[in-house]
């Protein structure tokens, strides 16, 4: 990383201290963006469900800690379904027993399907909805308390800029209502929380990222080669959350634009494969995905 994006960084380009509530923080870009701030020194709670080892979805809140503490942050791993009141409420609580407070929530946890309505079942439908839009709403609504005492509180919702044509919803109505839902609400609190000087962005990769659902995409492992390293997101994301809140919302971001306007110019180092170009990501597109035949429903991370 370019020195120059640390310079550039208002409130000094450091989470040593801080305390991240980041949901789905077990693999991917959750993982990514827990150990970057680990790297600073920062307080990581992985808010997930996963607590055994799954082969298909490598990854529990007890290998992210573990992970978390190894790269030099304090990890704090809580069993929590999305979906369940009672257990957010209580998942943040402990979380401001533990280290006297919340500053960030990363609202990164998600459900996919990608299908279009003929094919999409309403159980899918259900879990997309719940997870990616109810969930986050849940997290951010308790988490307001917290947030609001902190001195530089920050919300990152993992959601595509807010662009409502077509061409984003023909191919998977659901999946695209779900993750706009997301980005509907940044803008929402945003405002809302703007008197009380809480940041609320969004942040969404340009390119594919390599995740455990890539290769279940069409391609496959071709897709897999086009994908950039979950890195690329944690980069951006800490260089938006060390900003300062009071100035820095309100933003629909894109990890690849972000970086290049403060000084990053080496995106080679997040290929999966330097020989192939990056392959362009869902909702960023400038045509709509081709369907798919909808993958088996999965509990969220």
């Amino acid at each position: 990383m370019n020195e120059t994006l640390s310079d550039e960084t208002p409130s000094g380009a450091t989470l040593k201290g801080k305390t991240l509530f980041i949901t789905g923080a077990t693999r991917g870009v959750g993982l990514a963006i827990a150990l970057r701030a680990a790297r600073d020194g920062a307080n990581v709670v992985v808010a997930a469900r996963s607590v055994e080892h799954n082969p298909k979805l490598p990854g529990t809140i007890f290998t992210a800690a573990a992970e978390i503490e190894e790269a030099g942050g304090v990890a704090l791993p809580l069993r929590v379904d999305l979906r369940d009141e009672a257990q957010v409420r209580a998942a943040l609580a402990e979380t401001a027993k533990r280290f006297g407070g919340v500053d960030i929530v990363v609202n990164n946890a998600a459900a996919m399907a990608l299908a279009d309505t003929r094919h999409i079942d309403m159980a899918r439908f259900d879990m997309m909805h719940q997870v990616n839009v109810r969930g986050a709403f849940m997290v951010s609504k308790f988490a307001l308390p917290f947030l609001e005492r902190a001195p530089n509180p920050h919300i990152l919702m993992i959601a595509p800029p807010l662009d409502l044509r077509e061409k984003f919803f023909a191919a998977h109505t659901a999946f695209s209502m779900s993750k706009f839902g997301m980005s509907m609400m940044a803008l929402g609190l945003a405002g809302e929380l703007r008197s009380k000087a809480v940041a609320v962005n969004t942040l969404w990769p340009r390119t594919l990222i390599s995740t455990s659902g890539v290769p279940h995409l069409p391609e496959g492992q071709d897709n897999l080669r086009a994908s950039r390293k979950p890195q690329i997101m944690a980069d951006a994301a800490h260089l938006i959350l060390t900003q300062e809140a009071q100035s820095y919302t309100a933003r629909f971001l894109v990890d690849e634009l972000l970086l290049a306007e403060h000084g990053e110019t080496d995106f080679a180092q997040y290929a999966i494969d330097e020989d192939v170009p990056p392959a362009v990501g869902f909702l960023t597109t400038a045509r709509a995905p081709r369907p798919i035949i909808p993958l088996p429903v999965e509990e969220p991370v």
